[in-house]
């Protein structure tokens, strides 16, 4: 197969509604370009951070990469998004570009942000990634206000909020809930439930077995999905933004799935079991793509290594330009700064 890559993989909703990724030849080397640029970016900040050549915290998706291009995959490249604290992988399955992320990780003056946002609070407007959100549940609103803008602009763009099962106790996610419900908002809710906000276990935060099942409270559809499955992701975000865009309102959607590394780079990880881990290593979303697209003959063994060896040299690119780039200039730290201090003009 004659597969061609690009940094900008901007081509969900032009899919066939009864299209699974593992299934048609082309999207499945799309697919898994996008879960290897996301597993393959996350391991080259986790090395330079541990190198001592990217400062700050960050959080890492490594095991979540079938959430983000599951989901991703069923978006138009006009429809929106809003991100989390754990947003890498959003924004990559968005179509960001690899080098201008990188850059703003390292704090460079070619990033997204000009170095300013970091790691938790990378944006791409452009690609229709409103930003990510050092807020825990910060992006929901965002994501509602953003399909309110929609109405009444009068487009048929949906805006898909991402965010965590941390986030669903927080108060910001039920009145955005409520407000998108009652208004039928063109926005989907997909909350990645990776087992722990934080070091708290959702066994002892929720009451309810799913917290799909919260939805119904609201008066919208809820479902819960494997996230590690990207033919499942794919097909109940498909569904959801269908029935957003056709007027019908939100939807509540799930998807387990699991984080492999601490919740960020200070995080013993003392709270869970190795064997946990390892149980949840060998679900591994990445290796059982492939196994699903090579045994429905979409991609073949030669299919995979290439595509494996496009998303390790496109990162490695991109760590080289980050690290040659110029640094980010204090002295324009207040250019883009609308409120100044008591005193000072702005």
């Amino acid at each position: 197969m004659d597969t061609h890559f690009c940094a900008d993989l901007r081509s969900g909703g032009l899919v066939a509604e009864s299209t699974a990724p593992t299934d048609d030849e082309d999207l499945a080397a799309r697919t898994l370009n996008t879960l290897w640029r996301i597993r393959r970016f996350e391991e080259a900040v986790d090395e330079l951070f541990a190198r001592g050549l990217m400062h700050g915290t960050m959080h890492l998706s490594v095991g979540q990469e079938a959430t983000a291009t599951g989901a991703c995959l069923a978006l138009r490249p006009d429809d929106l998004i809003s991100s989390t604290h754990r947003g890498h992988g959003h924004c990559i399955a968005k179509g960001a570009d690899l080098n201008r992320m990188m850059a703003e990780l390292l704090a460079k003056e070619t990033g997204y942000c000009a170095g300013r946002g970091g790691s938790m609070h990378i944006a791409d407007v452009t690609t229709g990634n409103l930003g990510a959100n050092g807020i825990v549940a910060g992006g929901i609103p965002i994501a509602v206000g953003a399909a309110l803008a929609q109405r009444l602009r009068g487009t048929d763009r949906v805006a898909v909020s991402f965010f965590g099962d941390g986030a669903a106790n927080e108060g910001a996610c039920h009145e955005a809930m409520n407000m998108a419900a009652i208004w039928s908002l063109p926005v989907v809710f997909f909350c990645e439930n990776n087992r722990y906000g934080m070091s708290f276990s959702t066994e002892r935060a929720f009451a309810v077995k799913e917290i799909s099942e919260r939805a119904a409270g609201y008066g919208m559809p809820g479902v819960t999905i494997d996230g590690n499955d990207v033919d499942a992701v794919y097909a109940a975000t498909r569904d959801a933004v269908a029935r957003a865009r056709s007027g019908e309102g939100p939807t509540f959607i799930e998807a387990v799935t699991y984080r492999w590394k601490g919740h960020s780079k200070s995080d013993q990880n003392l709270y869970r079991t190795r064997d946990e881990i390892e149980e949840w290593r060998a679900r591994d979303p990445i290796s059982r793509f492939e196994r699903a697209a090579t045994a429905s003959g979409a991609l073949t063994e030669r299919d995979v290594e290439e595509i494996r060896g496009h998303a390790r040299d496109a990162v490695r690119a991109a760590v080289e330009t980050g690290l040659a780039a110029p640094d980010a200039r204090p002295g324009s730290l207040l250019d883009a700064v609308y409120a100044t201090p008591a005193g000072r003009a702005s």
